[in-house]
């Protein structure tokens, strides 16, 4: 039975420099309170892995429903009802097209805006609005942040990281206009402060400072949480638990991590203090705050890198001391694609922790990934070949159909799928890049 209280879906907990916005609770408004997916915030989340993929442990040898699960697939088996993996799309504007080498930052430029990126090294960036911008510009004016841009590897947006290519084309896959490119945010404590925090714009000696001075936010708001859960049933003073225990988990975590020496294994990186020393540690918290800002609808619109492209990280925590870059030049050698796969294989492990906490995070009656479209995926099929005619592309989510392998027409426009995804999530859009008609498998 659900509460007669009616409490506004904007209502935030409310304390000293701080404030939290609340889940979709059953105690909120009706009109904002949906029983069905179609009346739901609709949601979209990006999972992208650096450096493409080895193909042949990637794709299934069988198409349709109940595929065999491959070893890189593997990790994914427990959410298989929930995701669908989809073959034979292409990006033709990440090829040279007479450009010559760089295509690391062809590949990532054109990932999410389907545009071929200008070569340059400098300011004069020309690329095009990405996937994920069109949408977010639909849902702006219904959420607190437009959209959240997260990665692992410290960037730059200057400077040249791919031959004749500015490093804004490998660092990140958000671009507002075909001028202007989003950088990702990388330190845990950064993201929650931007969620929960003030706002202020603190160097970073007074950050530190302010960072100990709060013991925890839920400090700040205790007293208006008591308050608020007083006008709440049994359902709804659950899930404030569980919400609040989840924003004070994360806080511990990213305490701990400040707390660290940072002692990484991450080839070139610098790590600003705040990241946690292990690569699936970090990985996990930026979940989280994902998974806690979608929850709050402080946004509907996420984008997460694993690495930047290019990325020349290492792994001995699963074996793999090689750079990543380097085994994604395997030249056929075995003992390198072994280890590819193996990364490979521990990227999908960390999109399963992705599946496994939407999945099991409440919006209303139904759960957060029923309501939110994600893609996973690498803006390269097989490195070795710097292949753009073969992508991997998982879908999940969105009350989609899953458990299936579709394989589309030979060298479709990666576009045809999201400009599919964007009409999924309710934006109006006749075209996208260069895409040629929509994916109708999606809604198959």
């Amino acid at each position: 039975m659900k509460d007669t209280v009616s409490i506004s879906r904007r209502s935030l907990l409310r304390g000293l420099g701080a404030s939290i916005a609340l889940p979709l609770l059953e105690s909120i408004a009706p009109t904002a309170y949906a029983n069905t997916l179609e009346n739901k915030p609709k949601r979209l989340s990006v999972f992208y892995t650096p450096n493409g993929m080895s193909m042949d442990s990637f794709t299934p040898l069988t198409t349709g429903m109940n595929y065999a699960m491959t070893p890189i697939l593997e990790p994914l088996a427990a959410y298989r009802n929930q995701f669908s993996v989809i073959s034979g799309l292409a990006h033709y504007n990440a090829s040279a097209l007479g450009d010559g080498p760089g295509s690391h930052g062809r590949s990532c430029g054109a990932y999410l805006t389907g545009a071929h990126p200008k070569r340059t090294e400098g300011s004069d960036l020309q690329c095009g609005i990405s996937m994920d911008q069109v949408v977010a510009n639909h849902f702006a004016t219904e959420t607190q942040l437009a959209s959240l841009e997260l990665g692992i590897e410290p960037s730059s947006l200057l400077g040249s990281c791919d031959i004749g290519y500015s490093c804004t084309y490998t660092n990140t896959l958000s671009w507002r206009s075909p001028t202007v490119a989003l950088p990702v945010t990388v330190n845990p404590r950064d993201v929650f402060e931007r969620l929960f925090g003030d706002g202020m714009s603190l160097d970073e000696e007074s950050r530190q400072a302010q960072f100990k001075r709060k013991s925890s936010i839920l400090d700040f708001v205790r007293d208006d949480a008591a308050r608020l859960t007083k006008k709440m049933g049994m359902n709804d003073r659950r899930k404030m638990d569980e919400y609040l225990a989840s924003i004070r988990d994360v806080e511990r975590r990213i305490q701990k991590a400040s707390s660290q020496k940072i002692d990484t294994n991450a080839g070139d990186l610098i790590m600003p203090t705040g990241i946690p020393n292990s690569f699936e540690d970090h990985v996990k918290i930026m979940i989280d705050l994902q998974v806690l800002a979608l929850q709050t609808d402080m946004t509907r619109v996420c984008t997460f890198m694993l690495g930047r492209e290019l990325s020349n990280r290492t792994y001995p925590d699963i074996g793999v001391p090689d750079s990543h870059h380097s085994l994604s030049h395997h030249g056929g050698n075995p003992e390198k694609i072994a280890k590819l796969v193996k990364i490979n294989r521990h990227h999908m492990e960390q999109f399963a922790y992705c599946l496994e906490r939407m999945s099991s995070t409440k919006d209303g009656e139904s759960s957060l990934l029923d309501s939110t479209l994600l893609m996973a995926g690498a803006s390269l099929g097989e490195p070795n070949a710097h292949d753009n005619m073969n992508l991997p592309a998982i879908i999940a989510g969105g009350g989609l159909q899953g458990n299936r392998h579709i394989a589309v027409e030979k060298n479709t426009p990666m576009c045809n799928l999201m400009l599919s995804m964007i009409n999924k999530l309710g934006v109006p859009a006749e075209s996208f890049g260069d895409s040629t008609g929509l994916l109708h498998e999606l809604s198959a």
